[in-house]
């Protein structure tokens, strides 16, 4: 054997009879324990891959945070008042649309069962848990069929008696949003906003007389009920261990109530993450956020398309379930999906049937594939007569934001039941969105910022048959030279 090869067997056999190993990690062992590096590399590792999934989990618990967030910072206080707006661009919050006047309520069951009282009309209203796990409709999806009734909120476990009479739902969080809008009926704006204020919200041992919440209309102020602030950076662990702290504990969740305590949050105890987690929580953040905008607006999944020609999707991918369940398990692409960009759950918002109280479609991409850019101008093109007995609408939104669109234009919608009143129902309808409007068609046109990327919504409420068998098909958003 030449001296050139002895050298060779002698580094293989070294090599192979060597008290080190590497594995497909990357982690280094020696006699079957970690080197130091490799300890530390695999707890970083660990506390970021659990960062990433508690991140995800708890997303729609902090979210909904920025919703009771939004209205205590304009002096709305739980268990006093509530807020309404008729929303517009101003209030900043994912994928609110100018259809319908909004309310919304934190109903705190901290000392008993909360009454929400609805008088007959056209309602459509939900309330969610803390962590936006569905707990009851109200109104035309609820059992009252927007005929009116009482409905009443129980914390879980309540051993109270509850009278008859009333509609239950029971929750496992001691905060609670109540979200409610009002259809505005023949575009009668106003008599929407005062069937909002004939709500009546009030604690059930106050009944025999009871002092309903104050409604606070928001329309004209400037609001961001979003999570937007927190989401992408330390603060949105610190307002986690803040609800964590505050709420009772799920015992579904209670794997992941394991995952929050590794990383340092945990109920009753003070969360102070040192350097290195600090560093790993904010990276988490970041890299949650990003990986759900992924599935927001650049999922895979083909079940999101309805029309194989089209690239209008389905915002949710899992049609009648109340939590994005399906008989496998829960649809964790469908939960990040709608989380990213919209807000609160409730079986009637995923419904695909006639008669369902309303739908919602989006478009990312033009005709050609291509994301919607705020610089350049499009046409799109819709069938008439829109497949809905009551009203429809296209809204348009930031795609960093999530929310309408904020130009010197003031708008985000183009409406059947205002903007679009009295056009023609014979003949396909042209609308425009750019940064500049073509000349002739302002009034159907919605104005973008050169720079931003945008989305749009199609809604359609009281939607008909051919909204869900294909005969009905909007065209894509076409640019224009």
């Amino acid at each position: 054997m030449t001296r050139s090869r002895m050298m060779l067997f002698t580094l293989l056999v070294a090599a192979s009879t060597s008290s080190f190993a590497q594995g497909a990690t990357g982690y280094v062992f020696e006699r079957g324990y970690p080197t130091a590096q490799t300890t530390q590399a695999a707890r970083n590792d660990a506390d970021f891959q659990r960062a990433m999934t508690a991140y995800r989990f708890w997303y729609p618990t902090v979210s909904v945070e920025g919703i009771f967030n939004g209205n205590r910072e304009l002096g709305i206080k739980d268990g006093e008042s509530w807020g309404m707006a008729a929303a517009g661009p101003r209030q900043v919050g994912f994928t609110l649309n100018s259809d319908t006047p909004y309310a919304s309520a934190v109903i705190d069951l901290s000392q008993g069962p909360v009454v929400i009282e609805l008088p007959p009309g056209p309602y459509i209203g939900l309330v969610d848990d803390h962590n936006q796990g569905w707990v009851q409709d109200v109104g035309l999806p609820g059992p009252d069929a927007g005929k009116g009734g009482k409905h009443l909120v129980v914390p879980a476990g309540y051993k109270g008696k509850i009278p008859k009479g009333y509609h239950v739902g029971t929750s496992p969080s001691v905060k609670n949003l109540f979200a409610v809008r009002a259809l505005p009926v023949g575009g009668d704006l106003p008599r929407a906003l005062n069937a909002l204020r004939a709500i009546r919200i009030y604690p059930l041992s106050s009944a025999a007389s009871p002092v309903p919440l104050k409604l606070v209309d928001t329309t004209e102020q400037r609001m961001d009920s979003s999570s937007l602030r927190w989401e992408g950076n330390l603060q949105f662990w610190q307002v986690l261990q803040k609800i964590i702290d505050e709420e009772r504990i799920v015992p579904q969740f209670l794997p992941m109530y394991g995952l929050l305590a590794e990383l340092g949050i945990e109920k009753g105890k003070p969360f102070h993450p040192d350097a290195r987690m600090k560093d790993i929580l904010e990276r988490a953040a970041r890299a949650g956020r990003d990986q759900m905008l992924v599935s927001a607006f650049d999922s895979a999944r083909p079940d999101r398309v309805n029309w194989p020609d089209r690239k209008w999707e389905w915002v949710g991918l899992t049609p009648g379930s109340a939590q994005f369940e399906t008989p496998a398990g829960m649809d964790l692409e469908s939960r990040d999906r709608w989380f990213a960009q919209a807000i609160v759950t409730s079986p009637a918002m995923f419904r695909r049937s006639a008669g369902a109280s309303s739908l919602y479609w989006m478009a990312v991409r033009d005709g050609s594939g291509a994301f919607l850019d705020g610089g350049k101008h499009y046409k799109v093109t819709l069938p008439q007569p829109v497949p809905g007995k009551l009203f429809w609408s296209i809204t348009i939104y930031d795609a960093e934001t999530r929310s309408q669109v904020q130009t010197d234009q003031d708008k985000a919608a183009l409406r059947s039941l205002f903007e679009l009143k009295d056009v023609p129902t014979d003949a396909p309808l042209d609308l425009y969105v750019g940064p500049t409007a073509p000349a002739g068609k302002e009034g159907r046109w919605i104005k973008t910022t050169p720079g931003k990327g945008w989305f749009a919504y199609i809604r359609i409420y009281g939607p008909e048959a051919a909204a869900f068998d294909k005969s009905w098909k909007p065209g894509d958003f076409e640019p224009l030279k």
